[in-house]
This record gives structure tokens, sequence and C-alpha cells, in this order.
């Protein structure tokens, strides 16, 4: 059964790209680790803070690909070590966010375990366009007057 599109009106003019990233959004596995908050942190900034005890900042990347944010860590076995138990597993993850248009990272740094993402929208500019109307140019007049209509 096909999905009807809440950008199917004729009055939303552009908006592709959002039931793209809709539909991407939509096909993104759920993730449960690591777990993280999203946190709003003033009027256009937000904060992504993820819980990676263990992890030190060499097993951590942060990659931004087009609109998509992904983290990645990635532990690597210490051979020397002899568990008894292992309840912490050394395990790799990746987290992944789709960032609006504009959204711009603006650092990151790991605290006692936390990793924070610090992001920004910065402020749209106002815009106002006036767009010019021409005259339609009208057939060139200097063609003979005989040969118009006629047919061959």
């Amino acid at each position: 059964m096909p999905r009807v599109s809440i950008f199917n009106s004729p009055l939303l003019l552009g908006f592709e790209q959002f039931e793209q990233t809709l539909d991407r959004i939509s096909k993104m596995p759920a993730e449960g680790y690591p777990p993280y908050n999203i946190e709003q942190t003033g009027g256009n900034s937000l904060r992504i803070t993820l819980a990676v005890a263990g992890f030190a900042e060499a097993d951590l990347t942060i990659q931004l690909e087009d609109s998509q944010l992904l983290v990645r860590g990635r532990q690597t076995d210490d051979k020397e070590r002899v568990y008894l138990h292992r309840g912490i597993a050394a395990r790799q993850f990746q987290r992944s966010f789709v960032l609006a248009e504009g959204i711009e990272i603006v650092g990151a740094e790991l605290d006692n375990g936390l990793l924070h993402i610090e992001l920004v929208r910065p402020e749209p500019e106002a815009r106002v366009q006036t767009i010019q109307i021409r005259k339609r140019s009208t057939p060139s007049s200097d063609m003979d007057v005989t040969t118009r209509g006629r047919q061959r």
C-alpha cells in the first residue's frame, strides 16, 4: 500500500528533502546503547550527552555526514587482563542523530564517562526579496505579412 505523504500539497514546494529525511529516520535501527540525553542549553543551543563509561577519547569518533551526526565507539580488549567475571563488556557502538539544516556542531568534550556534544542553530536572517515582473516580448513585427499565415 503506498504511503500518503503530508508533503503532497501543491502549496508545499521544495520540501522533498524533508520527506527523504523522514524516510531515512524511519529506517534507522532502534539503538539502545549507549544511553543519551538531549537538552536545550539556550535559546538556540543544544547538548547531546552520551554515557560512554570506559571509553577513552581515542576510542571515540564524531563525524558529520551530510546532515547525520555519527558517534562511534570502539574499545580494544586488553589481552593482559584476566577476568574472573566480566560484566562490563568492551563493545563497540554507533549512535546516529539526524540534524536539521543549519545546525552546527560547536564542540565535544569527554568528562567523567560522559561525552558532551554542543550544537547551535544560528539565527536565520530575515529575507525579503522583490521579484521584478517583466513584460513578455511580442513576436517580431518585421515579418512579411503575406508569409505569416501561409502553409506550404
